[in-house]
């Protein structure tokens, strides 16, 4: 990154932190709703959790909550309350490209979501331990994946939605059900048919289970690997494109 960019990262990376709504989504919501629904199955390896520890299941999937949260929720609505206030049109007078601006937006939306991992690992950790990772790679690699997608669905959102209010009533929207049918609510195994058939077609579905299986030894969850890595290149782009428009 150029030296302007680095500025407006930094710059970013303090206006996030005074935000409240990104406080609440990003580091509060994911970690008291997984205390609360982690708690309620016990830690009894269940079948409906593919036979591993119910906590341990809602440890893993949280971290995608933090994804989706700041994807769908901080990163649009702070672009589009800038470009509803003039704030892009300012930057390009002043000189700096369109790109750079939404660069720095999914540097400061990345590093959200490794601050609020970590927050929620935290919290994890003391309260109901933290589950081996059978192979850290592929945990990773999906972590990493997902968060590149759903950072890149924000600045698309962002780009596209002509104010913070309409960002924020969208992305609630959007993350809600992705909440509870993809990572948040219950298993997959105790819900309907038709609520199986929708969470299966959610992307955070696919980095959930990018992210959880692999960690639990559940599986490789292959297919959602590549899903979500289908994902983040296609997203990446048309928000790319988006920007320089």
């Amino acid at each position: 990154m150029n030296t302007a960019t680095d500025r407006m990262v930094r710059t970013e990376l303090k206006l996030m932190l005074r935000e409240p709504l990104t406080l609440i989504f990003v580091f509060v919501f994911p970690v008291v709703t997984m205390l609360i629904i982690g708690g309620s199955f016990g830690t009894k390896p269940s079948g409906a959790f593919d036979g591993v520890n119910p906590s341990h299941w809602y440890v893993a999937s949280y971290l995608t909550v933090v994804i989706a949260a700041t994807g769908l929720i901080m990163v649009p609505v702070h672009l589009a309350s800038y470009r509803e206030r003039g704030v892009l049109r300012r930057f390009s007078a002043a000189g700096f490209s369109r790109w750079s601006f939404a660069v720095a937006e999914a540097v400061t939306g990345l590093v959200a979501v490794v601050g609020g991992a970590a927050v929620l690992l935290a919290v994890a950790a003391p309260v109901y331990g933290l589950p081996p990772l059978h192979d850290p790679v592929a945990v990773v690699t999906g972590f990493s994946l997902g968060a590149v997608a759903f950072v890149a669905i924000g600045v698309l959102l962002g780009t596209v939605l002509p104010s913070a209010r309409s960002a924020q009533a969208v992305g609630l929207v959007l993350f809600f059900p992705s909440f509870l049918l993809g990572a948040g609510g219950p298993p997959p195994k105790v819900m309907g048919s038709g609520l199986r058939s929708i969470a299966g077609y959610l992307p955070l579905t696919r980095v959930s289970d990018a992210v959880r299986d692999p960690w639990l030894g559940i599986g490789p969850a292959t297919a959602s690997l590549v899903a979500v890595a289908a994902l983040a290149v296609v997203a990446t782009a048309i928000a790319a494109r988006r920007s320089t428009l």
